[in-house]
């Protein structure tokens, strides 16, 4: 038997059942990505499969990296063939890391090949990949549509002039929803020559002067207008730390002015200013009805001169840690409540070991008076916790600390047009817990509740809780 097949990762008949017979056919929204609205328009082949799998993949590079393969062969300027094989050698010795199932499922999903790949038979898988990619079912919006992708969001700066979402939602011949994600890391940004040149921007973009923080807020609202205009519902952020402290309106009025005067803010003071902002662009968010997501925990940019030579996102982060989380988090989301602005809200947290201190959080500011169920949502397994392991205890938690049946279920998070196995993955696994839990006799064999459940993780709960189709 293939190693991918119906039964690959769930024990149990009843898991087995519900991802046949329900979860597996489900259509995609994929709400949190960094796929690039630019490439999806232009919609050009592929050169070959290294390209596919590789270009900008640093899960894949961090593998290979441990694998002793010299960064010639992941960044560098070696050739197709000698990128794929140190992949191949890779793989082979990833037994355990869940990158050899993503590796095996887009083999089988999207290429039909159930060999396994490794340093035995790499040059027939590529030549076989490599032969696929020459047809129309491999450019990019085939594939997201090969995918059954029904929306996706994508990641973009407050400034970015969204032209290729436009054209997208214009071309009828491609359903798919291509929506962008309001990401303004720039706000938070600690150095003083980066903010104010992007102080310097934002004014020319919204040919607003920027000379006091009301001003300022006032030019962020407007790009966030301009988001909405173009189908956005969701923001993004993604701080080291959740961090809270509390001043006047004076005083914030004071510490704008000197940002604009471009000093250097303590430590202290860049608390007070991350605060404040948070709390005035949610509630922003929430008068237009998006949802806030918080990626929360990363140290990123570790290797310096490996910073220097890769660059940014090229895998040299990991996880963070941070004292007094519960009671930051607890006073950020308190403000925002007691500022009328507190939106639907998704907290990703990259260390697993706060798991419960972020679950029990947003039990605390839960409210049905939207109509929304669950409007604060316990984030996908992210990251470093997108394994078997990671996802199991997010599941876990989710459901000791508040409502499984209501979770929004699966994100790629990914830059990689055939990371959508992930969905499946994902599903796999949840079919496998909630299955388990029948077969223990620890919850009821009723199918009718078990289908509403899978559908809503898998899609109906995203479907309510984003409403992109009235973007």
């Amino acid at each position: 038997m293939p190693l991918i097949n119906n039964s690959f990762m769930i024990n149990n008949p009843t898991g087995r059942k519900l991802y046949s017979e329900l979860a597996k056919a489900l259509p995609i929204i994929d709400y949190h990505c960094h796929l690039d609205a630019k490439t999806i328009w232009e919609n050009k082949p592929f050169t070959d499969i290294s390209q596919l799998w590789l270009e900008g993949d640093h899960y894949k590079w961090r593998a290979m990296r441990a694998n002793g393969i010299p960064e010639r062969k992941i960044t560098g300027d070696a050739s197709a063939e000698e990128k794929f094989e140190a992949w191949a050698q890779t793989v082979e010795a990833s037994f355990g890391n869940p990158l050899y199932h993503w590796t095996h499922l887009e083999l089988k999903h999207y290429f039909d090949i159930d060999d396994t790949l490794n340093s035995k038979n790499w040059r027939e898988i590529m030549r076989r990949c490599n032969e696929l990619l020459r047809g129309s079912d491999f450019l990019p919006q085939a594939l997201i549509r090969r995918s059954n992708v029904e929306a996706l969001c994508t990641t973009d700066g407050p400034l970015d002039d969204l032209r290729f979402h436009l054209q997208l939602a214009a071309n009828r011949d491609f359903s798919t929803l291509v929506l962008p994600t309001f990401r303004p890391d720039e706000l938070f940004d600690t150095d003083p020559d980066r903010f104010l040149a992007f102080v310097s921007q934002l004014a020319q973009k919204t040919q607003t002067p920027i000379a006091s923080l009301e001003q300022f807020l006032a030019a962020l609202e407007s790009r966030i207008d301009f988001f909405h205009a173009a189908g956005c519902r969701i923001s993004d952020h993604g701080p080291l730390a959740v961090r809270y402290r509390y001043i006047d309106a004076t005083a914030q009025a004071a510490l704008f002015q000197r940002r604009l005067a471009g000093e250097a803010l303590t430590d202290s003071e860049l608390q007070a200013w991350e605060s404040l902002i948070f709390v005035a662009l949610a509630r922003m968010y929430k008068q237009r009805d998006w949802a806030m997501q918080i990626h929360f925990g990363a140290i990123r940019n570790n290797n310096t001169p490996m910073l220097r030579k890769a660059g940014i996102n090229s895998g040299f982060d990991s996880i963070g840690d941070q004292p007094h989380l519960a009671k930051n988090l607890n006073a950020l989301l308190n403000a925002m409540v007691e500022n009328d602005g507190l939106p639907k809200t998704i907290l990703y947290n990259l260390n697993a070991s706060y798991n419960d201190v972020v679950a029990s959080t947003i039990a605390n500011f839960q409210s049905g008076e939207e109509g929304v169920k669950s409007p604060l949502q316990f984030g996908s397994g992210w990251w470093f916790n997108d394994t078997r392991r990671g996802m199991v205890n997010q599941l876990n938690t989710l459901a000791d600390q508040g409502l499984l049946a209501n979770f929004i279920g699966m994100l790629t998070d990914s830059r990689s047009f055939v990371s959508y196995t992930r969905h499946d993955y994902f599903r796999r696994i949840l079919c496998d817990l909630i299955g388990g839990w029948v077969e223990r006799g620890e919850v009821p064999n009723d199918e009718e509740i078990l289908a509403s459940m899978i559908r809503g993780i898998c899609v109906d709960n995203a479907r309510r809780y984003f409403c992109f189709a009235q973007a």
